[in-house]
């Protein structure tokens, strides 16, 4: 089983207009809702991919119950999420099929007490017995410790899961230092949380800092891999117009299921790369194009760096 963890889980919710125009007044043609969150994005491509998901953080209210419902619906997904009084955020995003662009809105998610966060730490290390590895993604919650990535890190590793991070700011750096085995970056955060706007260094120096591995994600310019046993850097054929909401979150689920399949470095990031861009390429935000997928996947190629 791979466990997810979105601390600050949402309800995704998706309009299409025709144009989005600053200031006017739009049409919406197409309204969708599903459960959302960087970690749920990830369980639901691994799902899909054959993998047994289970899915925690916390849920409350009127769309804490919506998440849980399109959970229940959603299959390879088990709902492992901790009640909290407050209640869990939406995400808007706004696609405008003219360009092709999205616009986004992020609510902050709700006030964490703590008592619901002892609660959620002791789900968390019974539901890590059965795990074969963990993905930690995403913010964090108001009331949660800025430091909780890295206490989650810990936990981890004493009982021997592999753990992937994919968050940023404060929350990244203080995660890093507990020596996570993956981390996945943006260049933005990478330039962060290292000082370094060179995609190469800035790898290289976030591992002296803690983490095992550093793959960066660099959008239309694919993936960058810093690892133990090698760099390598993949870079799609050519640039893909559409959705990017999950891209990158497809692309920390491609990386876990390649661990899981024991596949060798060069093969995890074609895998991480080719459902990145099919995710780009799907109608609905946060699925994956399985015949973009499966093209990309005979067509990558994998450089050293």
């Amino acid at each position: 089983m791979i466990l997810t963890v979105t601390l600050n889980t949402a309800l995704d919710i998706t309009y299409r207009v025709r144009s989005l125009r600053p200031h006017a007044s739009h049409r919406v043609s197409e309204v969708i809702e599903r459960p959302g969150g960087k970690g749920v994005n990830v369980g639901r491509v691994l799902a899909a991919l054959g993998h047994e998901v289970t899915v925690t953080g916390f849920a409350g209210g009127g769309t804490g119950r919506a998440v849980r419902d399109g959970l229940a619906r959603a299959e390879g997904l088990t709902d492992a999420l901790v009640p909290v009084a407050g209640a869990t955020r939406r995400t808007i995003a706004v696609v405008d099929e003219h360009s092709g662009d999205t616009t986004q809105l992020n609510e902050p998610g709700p006030q964490i007490a703590p008592a619901e966060w002892a609660m959620f730490l002791d789900r968390y290390a019974e539901l890590l017995s059965g795990a074969s590895a963990v993905a930690l993604c995403g913010s964090l919650p108001p009331g949660v410790p800025v430091g909780a990535y890295a206490g989650l890190i810990r936990t981890a590793r004493s009982l021997g899961v592999p753990v992937l991070l994919d968050t940023s700011g404060e929350p990244l750096r203080r995660g890093v230092a507990a020596r996570p085995d993956i981390i996945k970056p943006n260049a933005d955060e990478l330039a962060e949380l290292t000082g370094s706007h060179d995609p190469l260094r800035a790898t290289e120096s976030a591992r002296r800092r803690g983490a095992h591995t550093v793959i960066a994600s660099l959008g239309p310019n694919g993936l960058l891999a810093s690892t133990p046993e090698g760099r390598w850097r993949v870079i799609p054929p050519a640039r893909e117009h559409g959705n990017p909401t999950g891209a990158g979150d497809s692309a920390v689920a491609g990386l876990l299921s390649g661990l899981l399949d024991q596949l060798p470095w060069p093969d995890r990031l074609t895998r991480a790369v080719a459902l990145s861009v099919a995710t780009v390429r799907s109608p609905t935000a946060g699925d994956f194009d399985r015949a973009v997928y499966e093209r990309l996947l005979a067509r990558l190629s994998v450089t050293t760096a």
